[in-house]
């Protein structure tokens, strides 16, 4: 499903995008409990070992840093060891360009986590969440209207720390517009009228509910959820993300898509929704399509959470993992006619258009090819009714197929073209079609329009039959039939 992005990942690259939000520091405590306190019933944490990283927006920064984009960061930190260390992460990482602004009123963010066997146990935190002072939000917003011509995306990370007040958000929002360039917004708080105007959100399922005032239990929910606030505060899109129900992109006026969350243990779901934006902004900047954006920002998402503290995400990991899911995806092609008929009605609510032909596919050469390529080009979707071994003895004669049913599945599987793999028994796929209903049927040129079977059903409810042209030479009968027949002695007379 996902395997053209493979060649996307390269987009991601070399892209410049400006990041304002709350910088903070994320700093660990890693240890081992061994006992419980006899001063009162909780845990002695043995202390082995500290680490320090960049958090909020700092975690975004990094992110994107990590997969290969550039990136200026306008931010506020105190005068103290935490703005010291955020200073000396920053200066380690080349591709990012600091405008952090000090406020020694003010103590930088400071969240400390206590860890051991991989769990946290307690987090502490230091921080003053009022808004910036009037002088310090046109500090920001000067060194935003310097910095915005040369990104192609702006995220807005707000923590409700104070950096991004109701005045930096508003004017972020116009100068972007003015601008033409994508505005992302890492939502906070439960008054989402601040982002007024904004190209999307990407707020979590807490944040989705509290901004609505609904209670988000499954993905349709938050669907709803999401039109409301598109509709309300006249925003492009909403990128919601779900957790272990992945993402769902719900963009103005187009059908909504949710794409599944890998499944794999879960260490720390700290920083993973930073990951999300960040691959997002990345796939925007490099041109890529919301869905494509949406689907690479899902997969980052499910690889950072299987890593302890707040981690990053790198675009060899995002093609590894594209490769596995390739194999994952090409044993789940494989389905029973009730899986293919119920994903088809789904892909139809979306607002794709979904195909079908059929055939043994044995022995699979570049004729077979050519039709699967010309069906993919008619439609969203294809779906593939395979005849079973059974079916093809009686259609082709007992010396065939060469392949069983399960080989010539798991090769159509394989194909990038092929969305679903049905193996059926009867002569002919007229249950397949009546079932899947789909909106484009595709048969082979040597076929007559009258001949296709389905093709007057299809027809009836509004959808397209379209006869592929062939490939010249190409026969699987015929291939079997030279493979067979006795060479000739050759010698001299």
């Amino acid at each position: 499903m996902y395997a053209h992005l493979l060649s996307s990942l390269e987009k991601l690259a070399e892209h410049r995008v400006l990041c304002v939000g709350d910088v903070m520091l994320d700093r660990y405590i890693y240890g081992q409990v061994e006992r419980i306190s006899p001063e009162a019933p909780i845990p002695v944490l043995r202390i082995q070992r500290e680490a320090v990283t960049l958090g909020g927006a700092g975690n975004v920064v990094r992110n994107i840093a990590a997969l290969g984009g550039h990136v200026d960061l306008i931010g506020v930190i105190g005068q103290d060891q935490a703005g010291y260390d955020i200073a000396k992460q920053i200066t380690s990482l080349p591709q990012v360009t600091s405008y952090l602004l000090t406020d020694s009123s003010r103590p930088t963010t400071l969240k400390t986590r206590y860890v051991a066997d991989g769990q946290q146990l307690l987090r502490a935190d230091h921080e003053v969440s009022q808004s910036i002072s009037a002088d310090m939000e046109k500090q920001v917003l000067l060194r935003l209207r310097g910095s915005i011509d040369s990104s192609t995306v702006v995220i807005l990370s707000d923590y409700a720390k104070g950096v991004l007040s109701d005045v930096v958000v508003k004017e972020a929002i116009k100068l972007a517009k003015e601008a033409n360039r994508i505005i992302l917004i890492d939502p906070k708080g439960r008054d989402f009228s601040r982002y007024f105007g904004a190209t999307m959100l990407t707020p979590n399922r807490r944040e989705l509910a509290d901004a609505t005032l609904t209670s988000i239990r499954t993905v349709e929910d938050a669907e709803k959820a999401a039109r409301q606030l598109i509709d309300r505060y006249e925003l492009e899109g909403i990128l919601a993300k779900l957790g272990s129900d992945g993402v769902c992109l719900v963009l103005k006026g187009k059908p909504a898509q949710h794409f599944h969350a890998t499944a794999r243990e879960v260490y720390d779901v700290s920083g993973a929704g930073d990951t999300v934006v960040s691959t997002m902004a990345l796939a925007l900047a490099g041109g890529l399509s919301s869905a494509d954006g949406a689907a690479l920002a899902n997969i980052a998402g499910s690889i950072v959470v299987g890593k302890i503290g707040t981690a990053t995400v790198t675009r060899d990991e995002l093609a590894r993992e594209l490769v596995h899911d390739q194999t994952r995806q090409s044993e789940q092609k494989i389905v029973s006619l009730a899986e293919a008929t119920e994903t088809a009605e789904r892909w139809r609510k979306q607002g794709l258009k979904v195909g079908f032909t059929n055939g043994v596919f044995d022995l699979l050469h570049p004729g077979h090819l050519s039709l699967l390529r010309q069906a993919r080009a008619a439609c969203d979707r294809l779906i593939i009714g395979l005849n079973s071994d059974v079916s093809v003895k009686r259609l082709k004669g007992e010396n065939r197929p060469i392949q069983n049913e399960n080989a010539r599945a798991a090769v159509l599987a394989s194909l990038t073209d092929i969305d679903q793999v049905v193996i059926f028994s009867e002569d002919t796929p007229l249950t397949l079609i009546k079932a899947i209903r789909p909106s484009v049927l595709v048969k082979g040129a040597d076929y007559k329009m009258d001949q296709v079977v389905g093709g007057d059903i299809v027809q009836s409810w509004g959808g397209q039959v379209i006869l592929a042209n062939l490939v010249e030479g190409q026969s699987t009968t015929a291939t079997i039939a030279k493979l067979q027949t006795p060479k000739k002695a050759s010698g001299a007379a």
